[in-house]
């Protein structure tokens, strides 16, 4: 059901106490506080999220703050809206309750409890993971109940040995979860837990080696220092690992996702690109590139101008037959940062190769070009495109432009 509902579309009245007192909206979830007035629960949240702790309504002090679910309340709602059908309103589903925080601790303590039988602290974590798959405020409790350190102290067991199922679930769990600095530096500071989880990219379960590089991205991002960023960096085989999760052959779109944020938090280590290069990242992005989402593509672009500013990367794809003719193709097509990547990395590639200028150019990059420097994008892409433009004018047709410096040129800013 729409979030706002005008009776004149629908041509009937929703009743004024199924609507929530702060969003005049139709409640979807009512739960009552203390004071015994019922709210939609995104909207009390919201309410006592932003500092507020008196009722809406009748300003009393909310002495606590526990949302109990008006189950009577919302089947009557769930029975109108099914009772007017016909007039265009949906039935709104029975929404999932939040984890009940002591039932979340129970579970971490039980799949912490290392004098538990092993399918007991799988059990645990099991249900720990289908909590946090369910919703966000899900994932708050769990967070909010000393979670990352007792699955981090959980992946991290016996390390020495095979990987157990205990170690897999909890990896599954922590993946789910942004750490805090020092929790990304009690993971990059130990080779040996890097090792580990450079291991897992190679695991038979695809699973776990996304869960393993999705830890590993993390970790990367969540650190300052970057002395720690390039010692993961440069752990044996990484960049083999995140390429191979890229190149999975079925379809698994996570697998996609989480191997280019991977690839791209590794590629900013400037000194260890030539790895990634060796590991067949270029091959590997030119031929995902088309099937990236737009965020992923956003970043898959990102990596691939990264890659075009080291000789071996340019060279590379540059050799390869449909990196022009793609980043051609994206200029103007996806958004504005994926439109300034392309042009970065166009510019790289025609700025070392005559033969990458002549296949821009027949691709169509000079329409696309001129087009750019007369649009909205950022003021990044615009000098990109200039300096492109210029470099271009030896190879442009005669009757293509009349003045190539009516384009005026500037250094491109760095990434």
């Amino acid at each position: 059901m729409p979030a706002s509902l005008d009776p004149l579309d629908v041509g009937v009245q929703i009743p004024y106490h199924f609507r929530c007192p702060i969003s005049l909206e139709l409640m979807r979830d009512p739960v009552t506080v203390c004071t015994g007035q019922t709210y939609d629960r995104q909207s009390i949240e919201s309410w006592v999220a932003t500092g507020n702790t008196t009722c809406p309504v009748t300003r009393a002090p909310l002495s606590d703050f526990t949302l109990i679910p008006n189950h009577t309340l919302r089947r009557l709602i769930q029975e109108w809206c099914v009772a007017n059908r016909a007039f265009g309103v949906e039935r709104i589903p029975t929404p999932k309750q939040p984890a009940d925080p002591s039932l979340v601790r129970s579970l971490l303590n039980q799949a912490a409890a290392e004098s538990n039988h092993l399918n007991s602290r799988l059990s645990a974590l099991r249900r720990l993971r289908g909590l946090a798959r369910d919703s966000e405020k899900n994932r708050s409790v769990i967070l909010a109940n000393n979670a990352r350190e007792i699955l981090l102290a959980i992946v991290f067991t016996r390390m020495d040995s095979d990987s157990s199922e205990l170690n897999h679930e909890s990896l599954a769990i922590l993946s789910m979860f942004p750490l805090s600095e020092p929790e990304c530096i009690f993971v990059a500071s130990d080779p040996d837990r890097v090792s580990y989880l450079v291991s897992l990219l190679f695991h038979n379960s695809i699973d776990v080696r996304v869960n393993s590089a999705a830890l590993i991205e993390i970790v990367v991002a969540g650190m300052r220092s970057p002395d720690l960023r390039a010692q993961i960096s440069n752990a044996d085989d990484v960049f083999e690992g995140v390429v191979g999760i890229l190149n999975y052959p079925l379809a698994y779109p996570r697998a996609l996702k989480v191997g280019i944020k991977a690839l791209f938090a590794l590629c900013l280590v400037k000194q260890h690109r030539q790895r990634a290069v060796n590991a067949g990242a270029v091959e590997a992005l030119i031929d995902r590139l088309q099937d990236f989402e737009k965020c992923d593509a956003e970043r898959a672009l990102a990596t691939i101008e990264l890659l075009s500013r080291i000789p071996s990367g340019c060279a590379t794809l540059a050799s390869h037959a449909l990196t022009v003719p793609l980043l051609v193709k994206i200029i103007l097509k996806i958004s504005e940062r994926a439109t300034e990547y392309a042009a970065g990395a166009l510019l790289s590639l025609c700025s070392a190769s005559e033969q990458a200028q002549k296949e821009a150019v027949a691709a169509g990059v000079l329409i696309q070009l001129l087009l750019l420097v007369q649009s909205d994008c950022t003021e990044r892409a615009k000098r990109k495109a200039q300096m492109l433009l210029k470099l271009l004018r030896d190879c442009w047709p005669e009757d293509s432009v009349a003045n190539s410096d009516d384009y005026a040129c500037s250094d491109v800013v760095p990434f």
